[in-house]
């Protein structure tokens, strides 16, 4: 069978799926999905009110705060990779709620942590958890979704996210407001991480494998299409064989497109979390900067609002706009709007002598993350690389930004004394322009193309006819 024909079969079968509208699969899919993700807010920004309240309890030094801060966001980094790769190879099905797994586990058992390493080791392993979520989440659903709302489901997977941001202070405040002493408010706030992760774990394992990977990975032509149908509703014409599309990893690194897309959501991805989860992780200590004087209720307080008037929108805004504006011009302005914005807070020194100016600044720079880079990153390597390799390509990608996130959360307390906050701004504002100059070089808008044209998959199948 010539490279046309191959390519038309897969393109038929795959047709009902990405023509359908909005059904209830993709509910039930974005729901097992996002609930992932607002575990994952809840726990790695828990951490920063938490290592605040274990200062005095266990004498942590500032290489203490340091190690727990970030030990998860490493962990995401190995996660990432590990779990993206077994999903390319294993299937999607079978892998996905081992990671949930890992996170309500590690949740429990932090909490009941009694020493220093004991805690630092637990959180390594919510971290793996979180890292594998990633890849695995947005993958499926972007391989559930059809191609005019795709940004918009595999967007609002990541949305949770915001919730997750928002309960995890308001938590806090309850906790702390309530008198809960510190020596067991931390620990409630550890364990109930556990909670949500807990409820998914049984969707996640009775998820069905997607119709791209037993079409583009197995080459099941009639099997995809039976799955396609049961979800559509639609009969689709599976005249034809197709057999196994190339899944060697070298494809990323030996092809100069796949190559420069995957530079361009590894190191955007980077560039954003090392701004985004530098402020987020260790808010109290901005908000301690800013406010010496103040108390751990009140910067918790100051955080949850900016997350609430600023954060949260963001998200359902892009998650809503992304399919008409684009993946591309969304990400190029959000990175824009977090570079003036720092820049404004580094430039003028008075700035953080006025906390209501500074809040407002801080707040605008937080809106245009969540509209911007930090839900567009995610949507980006969920839609751009074959199905082969999609796991790896977007765990790549999100280890990338994993990495980004725990460097600056390691040494985002550092650079607040060294660099005092002005300084430190200034380097974010670096950092944000970098990643604009990096999606208008390396990334294509993929709104309103198939998944397969999308990730261009035909580049595997012209390897695969001509070896």
């Amino acid at each position: 069978m010539d490279h046309d024909t191959v390519d038309n079969v897969r393109d038929r079968v795959l047709q009902p799926l990405e023509e359908a509208g909005l059904q209830r699969f993709h509910l039930r899919t974005w729901l097992t999905a996002g609930m992932g993700f607002f575990t994952d807010a809840y726990d790695l920004f828990i951490i920063g009110v938490v290592t605040t309240l274990l200062v005095p309890i266990w004498h942590l030094t500032t290489l203490d705060l340091m190690l727990l801060n970030s030990s998860a966001l490493f962990a995401a980094v190995l996660g990432a990779l590990v779990f993206g790769r077994l999903m390319d190879r294993l299937g999607r099905k079978t892998v996905y709620g081992i990671e949930a797994t890992l996170l309500t586990v590690g949740a429990i058992l932090s909490a009941l942590s009694t020493n220093f390493w004991m805690l630092f080791v637990l959180r390594f392993i919510v971290g793996l958890g979180v890292g594998g979520d990633y890849p695995m989440s947005g993958v499926i659903m972007s391989e559930y979704s059809n191609r005019r709302r795709r940004g918009f489901l595999v967007n609002s997977v990541f949305a949770l996210q915001g919730i997750g941001l928002l309960v995890g202070p308001l938590v806090a405040v309850l906790l702390l407001g309530a008198g809960v002493s510190d020596a067991l408010a931390w620990r409630i706030m550890l364990g109930l991480g556990a909670v949500p992760a807990g409820i998914v774990i049984y969707l996640r394992r009775r998820i069905a494998e997607t119709p791209h990977f037993t079409l583009g990975v197995r080459g099941d032509v009639t099997g995809t299409a039976q799955v396609v149908q049961q979800l559509t509703g639609s009969s689709p014409a599976e005249a034809g064989q197709v057999g196994k599309l190339q899944d060697s990893v070298g494809i990323l690194f030996s092809n100069g497109h796949f190559l420069l897309t995957l530079i361009g959501t590894a190191f955007s991805w980077m560039f954003l979390d090392m701004a985004f989860y530098g402020n987020s992780v260790s808010s109290g200590l901005v908000m301690k900067a800013l406010q010496p004087h103040g108390t751990l209720i009140s910067h918790t307080l100051t955080s949850l609002w900016i997350f609430l008037v600023a954060a949260a929108p963001g998200y359902w805004v892009s998650a809503l706009t992304v399919d008409r504006l684009g993946r591309r011009f969304i990400q190029v302005l959000g990175f824009i709007v977090m570079a003036i914005a720092y820049a404004i807070l580094w430039l003028d020194p008075n700035i953080a002598k006025v906390p209501l100016d500074f809040l407002l600044v801080y707040a605008v720079s937080y809106f245009f993350i969540e509209f911007g880079p930090n839900s567009t990153t995610f949507v980006f390597p969920a839609e751009v690389f074959p199905v082969t390799v999609r796991g790896i390509g977007f765990g790549i990608s999100a280890s990338a930004g994993k990495l980004g996130a725990a460097v600056a959360a390691f040494l985002f307390p550092v650079l607040l004394i060294r660099l005092k906050l002005p300084d430190t701004m200034g380097l974010l504002a670096g950092i944000s322009a970098l990643g604009a100059v990096l999606t208008l070089v390396a990334l294509r808008e993929p709104k309103g193309k198939t998944l397969r044209e999308s990730s261009r998959e035909h580049l595997l199948e012209d390897i695969q006819v001509n070896p």
